[in-house]
């Protein structure tokens, strides 16, 4: 809640589902813990033997960022058990001035804390977003209210991707969704602004984990959106173009090769690095992100005005937003040999 003055508080609020599938507000049921600014938001909730939990992002009085957790036996009446992960806690020194969106599960025996830290200093090659989405692995000691985990890694290297939130499946499986969107990082001169419209989420991804590291993975329903497919073989000099309006690509290089989107956007690999570029909509200057590692194989899922690159099944992701001035094509460009396999994809509509 903001006030008129500027200044805040906040209230984690509890809401009931009917029968009919409707949702009855039953209002506050946590106001704002003492120690803390008026910025305590995004609480996730799960259940763990007899007991409700929940992990809140927070900024103390201190500007620095935080997850609490907390716990109920009914969701109506919590208790705050400590802060379990953030700035100067677990080994971390300055980690930020503010943690979003906190997702806290449980995967290959191991606990998973996803977080959105705001205030991390640019590297490089790392924490080229305005603010970052990443995740630590450890183990959560309920009773003691402790999580010791390791170190703090990017969910995706991309231009635009914030804010993720999981799911537990049906079936077992942890399925993720993000915002293709960053708060505050020039996102009023995206064009269809001019149609009403900001931002798009990223496909479902399924999560798993191995040898303490996440991988994303598109959901394999999608495969249902598939068209004809097309196989090819070949230096990237001689490749077919390809229609990127909404596609489907796996591409496996056997060296450098360079890749364009349109008139929009290029992905490089030099053999060491892997970049994609952009032009930025402030400045009209080119602008990159990067991935370094050994390159085997990119899926890539393109939309109308999206790409998601996913790097060796789902090791690492880059996710952006991209505006062709036309409907665009792929053009390969490099003398060493690649395999390719597309698919057009067909219109998902949910009515």
């Amino acid at each position: 809640m903001k006030y008129p003055d500027g200044s805040r508080t906040a209230y984690q609020c509890l809401a009931q589902e009917d029968e009919r599938g409707e949702y009855r507000k039953l209002g506050p049921v946590l106001p704002l813990p003492d120690g803390y600014s008026g910025h305590v938001r995004d609480p996730k909730v799960w259940h763990h033997e007899q007991h409700w939990y929940m992990v809140l992002g927070a900024r103390d009085l201190q500007d620095r960022g935080k997850v609490l957790l907390l716990r109920s036996a009914d969701l109506r009446q919590w208790t705050l058990l400590g802060e379990i992960a953030g700035a100067h806690l677990n080994g971390l020194g300055d980690f930020g001035y503010m943690w979003e969106c906190p997702d806290l599960f449980r995967l290959a025996g191991r606990e998973v804390l996803i977080c959105c830290p705001q205030g991390l200093a640019a590297q490089p090659e790392r924490y080229l977003n305005v603010y970052q989405a990443g995740y630590f692995v450890g183990e959560l000691d309920y009773p003691a209210a402790r999580f010791s985990h390791g170190d703090f890694h990017e969910l995706d290297a991309g231009f635009e991707f914030y804010a993720p939130q999981t799911t537990l499946a049906e079936d077992g499986r942890r399925l993720l969704v993000g915002w293709m969107g960053v708060p505050e990082q020039d996102e009023q001169l995206q064009p269809t602004t001019r149609y009403g419209w900001l931002h798009t989420m990223t496909c479902l991804r399924e999560l798993t984990l191995r040898d303490g590291r996440l991988y994303q993975q598109p959901v394999a329903e999608l495969q249902q959106l598939r068209g004809d497919l097309t196989r090819w073989l070949g230096a990237a000099d001689d490749a077919p173009p390809l229609a990127l309006g909404s596609a489907e690509l796996w591409l496996t290089p056997h060296g450098p090769f360079h890749a364009g989107f349109g008139d929009a956007m290029q992905l490089t690999w030099d053999g060491e690095r892997l970049t994609l570029t952009r032009t930025n909509l402030r400045s009209g200057a080119a602008e990159h992100r990067y991935w370094r590692g050994d390159l085997r194989e990119l899926q890539l899922l393109f939309d109308r005005s999206s790409v998601e690159i996913f790097i060796n099944r789902g090791a690492a992701v880059m996710s952006s937003r991209y505006f062709p001035a036309a409907p665009p094509d792929l053009r390969l460009h490099g003398a060493a040999p690649l395999a390719l396999q597309y698919w057009p994809l067909r219109p998902c509509m949910l009515e």
